[in-house]
């Protein structure tokens, strides 16, 4: 498999800023979002990277990438349409090849050594086919992600082959069409925000645009491209953290101080903050 590109998606109105939020890595280095998801495309082995931008947002962009510039290539989405619609802008620089795909609005936080990127492009590249990382998450966040349904991978930890993709499910829905047999009760396999994809998804979108005038959700192609070609999904070893929710870039940032060089001074300073609470023990 040749994989060699990544595509970030950062244009949405609610999305633009959220990539230049400033937070504490693993290093206990200040860095930007942007700059941190950069770091983990990197440890992937992944060397060039398609940032989706608003226009005229560019330079701050390259700000906020710090060291990590050097890996993008800056795509403008003159016109917000959908999330699909600004991954397809990136057909030209992904080209023929598969590629890996982030959204700028959230932060990844690996429960081991090996980042979430790369043991997702390790995998992909194991089973030659599309991937998409996903997360057992509660029935009450449906609305939030797109989700899969499928069944296990015999013989496979957190593997599954998905046969239907659905963009943020109703309960009912989830229940008829995306059971995942072994999950618990009322958990569904959501989106992680992180995908391996095949050439094979910019044709699903291109034939996608041509045929509506809504704007176009990933998960709508996902869902033709399951029905032409093997797509698995798999729980990687690590946990996704949305910073465009309210308290996104707090609990972001707690996951990270406390998987960081500094937990002991980190986690010091939560029980004194939560003991200065009144009603807390002082």
């Amino acid at each position: 498999m040749k994989l060699d590109c990544a595509v970030i998606t950062a244009a949405g109105r609610d999305q633009r800023d959220l990539p230049l939020q400033s937070l504490v890595d693993r290093d206990g280095q200040s860095r930007s979002a942007l700059a941190i998801l950069l770091r983990e495309v990197q440890e992937a082995g992944i060397r060039r990277v398609g940032l989706i931008g608003h226009p005229g947002a560019e330079q701050r962009y390259l700000e906020a990438a710090a060291e990590f510039q050097d890996l993008i290539e800056f795509i403008p989405q003159a016109e917000a349409n959908g999330y699909g619609q600004a991954l397809y802008l990136a057909r030209d620089f992904v080209g023929s090849s598969h590629f890996l795909h982030l959204v700028g609005d959230h932060l990844y936080v690996s429960d081991t050594s090996q980042g979430c990127a790369r043991q997702l492009v390790d995998l992909a590249k194991t089973e030659d086919c599309s991937v998409s990382a996903v997360q057992s998450t509660r029935e009450h966040q449906l609305g939030l992600y797109g989700a899969v349904g499928g069944q296990k991978v015999t013989g496979r930890e957190r593997l599954y082959k998905v046969e239907v993709v659905r963009e943020k499910p109703t309960p009912t829905l989830a229940e008829q069409e995306l059971v995942v047999p072994g999950l618990r009760v009322a958990h569904y396999l959501c989106f992680f925000g992180m995908h391996v994809l095949s050439p094979g998804i910019m044709e699903c979108l291109e034939r996608e645009l041509a045929d509506r005038e809504q704007p176009l959700s990933l998960s709508t192609a996902l869902n033709h491209l399951v029905q032409q070609e093997q797509v698995l999904a798999a729980e990687l070893a690590g946990s996704r953290h949305n910073i465009g929710m309210d308290y996104g870039l707090f609990y972001a940032q707690l996951a990270l101080g406390l998987r960081g060089v500094h937990r002991e001074e980190f986690l010091g300073g939560i029980v004194n903050l939560l003991a200065a609470v009144p009603g807390g023990r002082g």
